[in-house]
């Protein structure tokens, strides 16, 4: 199976077939592997079937694998980068903000993605708070974990055919950064937020703290998604701000207790 989908996988891709097509492209030369054996076995339980359904769901991952590497490294290098795989939100949300940015698009679409991820779109606005429902006519209270706070406006759910991903802004939740639904890991996206809202706020102190209490400054996967979120910002004030967070990330010699000031008025060394 590995063998022909990374084969196809790179021959769609250089065809420019792109989105959820490229997710079905897959469902052929995965099942050409499987559809060659009368029974499927599972290795990690004896005895036990693999059934189509668990079989193309490592199929559609790796479809998910293959396009996030060619987000990460611009196109300019082989995706199959030896990374850490990259935690099943921040898959989700590189892979809609690079088909459909922040604007609407079309639920099917994002089921379909969000189903190659492990996840549902359902999980991905309820629990997850990155995706919100519009189009619809019956608004949901917001989430009880939004900062009372905030001055941004809300954004309401609807029950419509569209969603859209909600923006860094608009993530307030109490938890964004420091725990996840279920006790599972923070994924990246909701680490990167929760830094771009406390530089935002002129809080380098706390970003320091953060980045030194996860160990993000070394953290090569961070540094690569952090990159390809420059990348795919294109307006508003997410990308300075975005470039500005880069920067700290990578200055030499930053330490927690000695932060850097948001905006420089010496490039001599103190």
């Amino acid at each position: 199976m590995r063998v022909n989908i990374g084969r196809r996988l790179r021959e769609f891709w250089d065809a420019g077939i792109r989105g959820p097509d490229f997710v079905w492209a897959a469902t052929g030369p995965a099942l050409e592997a499987y559809s060659q054996h009368p029974v499927v076995k599972r290795a990690d339980e004896p005895g036990q079937v693999l059934s189509v359904s668990e079989f193309l769901s490592h199929a559609r991952r790796m479809v998910v694998d293959f396009v996030v590497g060619r987000v990460l490294s611009g196109d300019e290098a082989d995706p199959a980068v030896s990374l850490d795989r990259l935690d099943e939100p921040t898959a989700y949300y590189l892979l809609h903000r690079n088909d459909f940015g922040l604007d609407e698009a079309p639920a099917g679409a994002c089921i379909l993605y969000a189903t190659a991820c492990g996840l549902s779109d359902d999980g991905l606005a309820r629990d997850w708070d990155l995706l919100v429902k519009t189009g619809g006519d019956d608004a949901v209270e917001e989430d009880e974990e939004e900062s009372d706070d905030s001055d941004e406006p809300a954004e309401e759910s609807g029950s419509g055919s569209k969603v859209k991903l909600k923006a860094w802004n608009h993530r307030r939740g109490r938890s964004l950064g420091v725990e996840a639904p279920g006790g599972r890991p923070v994924p990246l996206i909701d680490r990167i937020h929760r830094l771009m809202q406390l530089w935002k706020a002129g809080d380098v102190h706390k970003v320091d703290e953060y980045l030194d209490e996860h160990g993000l400054r070394r953290n090569e996967l961070f540094r690569r998604v952090l990159q390809s979120l420059i990348e795919l910002s294109k307006t508003g004030d997410e990308r300075p701000l975005l470039e500005s967070l880069s920067n700290h990330v990578g200055a030499k010699g930053a330490k927690k207790k000695d932060a850097a000031p948001l905006f420089p008025t010496t490039d001599v060394d103190e």
